[in-house]
């Protein structure tokens, strides 16, 4: 079973406690080399129960090709990794390459190499420019994107036939008007998992939909006038008779399964959503298309999870970067990518995966990904206060005031 790439409070919690780690400092590492040849180690998060397999494949060919360097592997689960790093960095004993989500803190504790020194300016420049951004702190990029997941429009095509629609919509004033032709044929119209697994991705989806957004890594802005302007289609929606019943106490995974039983016209999904319709509900007609907003503008809500380099004693630079280009190089990447089930974050990997029809609407969506705003320090408190609080919508908040209050829990008063 793949595991997915793990949204919310987990990301950004990893984010904070590596903050915690000014004081340990670095000076350590591994040896430098074994038998003649350089080491690297390398620590990875296990996605799958195949993963550790194929990176002991990966590294069997990449020294096949480089006799000079030999890769250490070590593999940890999602449960562990950020309590055994932080353990090896107490003890000067951290990796020469890690894979993890989060990367801030080790950056502002000056640990992590710039990407333009562990990976060629052509391996770098393969990147998509949104992650690129997404992986930069004050104009530096530390992380590199690793991989991917990205956010569609679900849609049932029977509950469209029934209630008349033709295509799904692109814009809000469309995706009213959709919903009412839906709930006069008997269908609810819309999922809108607003409980507490994952409400700050749903809110993010009208949030960014108003041209609004959660802010930066220096300022979250979520009493915006267009996030308040999100918030406000959000209650309208849900006053409409739009939703399933009380969306502030209905989480993203049971709602979804609800969707794959063919019992909502709309939800947003994950690329994973289209395995599990395979394996629950394989002759659900479905399609998926752009997230609505209020212009139709197309967007989706990305997450990415990275690789990085610490600085340790001995410079291993060279030994990193050719390593890193071989790992990211075309045919090496996507296998690696569809193996676990993911997107890939290289353009380079987008147009090799192209074909695919299953993910290809998701890589289309992937230059215009927004993210979380995981660097800044306060975005932790920002998402546990809308988690609990943006639920009420449903109860007649009223939209202004309610993101006043989530905006001074993020502002820590």
């Amino acid at each position: 079973m793949k595991k997915s790439l793990r949204w919310g409070a987990a990301v950004a919690t990893a984010a904070v406690a590596t903050m915690t780690l000014a004081s340990c400092g670095f000076s350590g590492g591994s040896g430098g080399s074994s038998g003649g040849a350089q080491t690297l180690d390398l620590m990875v998060a296990s996605y799958s129960d195949n993963t550790k397999a194929e990176w002991q494949q990966i590294i069997k060919d990449f020294e096949a090709k480089n006799s000079d360097i030999k890769v250490n592997l070590d593999v940890e689960s999602w449960t562990d990794i950020n309590n055994v790093i932080k353990t090896r960095i107490q003890a000067q004993k951290q990796p020469d390459i890690l894979n993890i989500d989060a990367f801030a803190g080790f950056a502002a504790d000056d640990l992590l190499y710039p990407a333009k020194d562990i990976v060629s300016s052509s391996t770098l420049d393969d990147f998509q420019p949104a992650f690129n951004k997404n992986a930069s702190i004050d104009g530096t990029q530390y992380g590199l994107p690793f991989i991917a997941s990205a956010r569609g429009l679900f849609y049932n095509k029977d509950d469209f036939a029934k209630a008349g629609i033709s295509a799904p919509p692109k814009t809000w004033a469309e995706f009213e008007e959709d919903a009412a032709k839906l709930k006069a044929a008997g269908v609810t119209p819309y999922g809108m998992p607003l409980g507490s697994e994952e409400a700050q991705a749903e809110t993010a989806i009208w949030f960014y939909g108003a041209g609004g957004g959660y802010g930066d890594a220096k300022k979250l802005t979520i009493d915006s006038p267009q996030n308040v302007e999100g918030a406000t289609e959000m209650q309208k929606i849900i006053q409409q008779g739009y939703t399933e019943p009380n969306p502030g106490s209905t989480n993203r995974t049971p709602l979804l399964n609800v969707f794959i039983q063919g019992q909502l016209g709309m939800q947003v999904g994950l690329p994973p959503t289209v395995g599990q319709i395979k394996d629950k509900n394989p002759s659900l007609k479905y399609g998926i298309a752009p997230i609505p907003t209020k212009d139709g503008s197309p967007f989706t809500l990305g997450v990415a999870d990275h690789l990085m380099a610490f600085k340790n004693k001995t410079d291993k630079t060279a030994s990193i970067k050719k390593f890193l280009d071989y790992f990211y190089s075309k045919d090496v990447y996507t296998k690696w990518v569809k193996a676990e089930g993911f997107l890939p974050t290289t353009k380079s990997g987008a147009d090799a995966m192209g074909s695919d029809e299953t993910i290809k609407p998701f890589l289309d969506l992937l230059p215009n990904a927004k993210f979380y705003p995981s660097t800044n320090p306060n975005w932790s408190a920002a998402q546990g206060a809308i988690q609990s609080q943006i639920g009420q919508l449903g109860q007649g908040a009223k939209p202004e005031d309610l993101l006043k209050s989530i905006q001074a829990k993020a502002d820590g008063q």
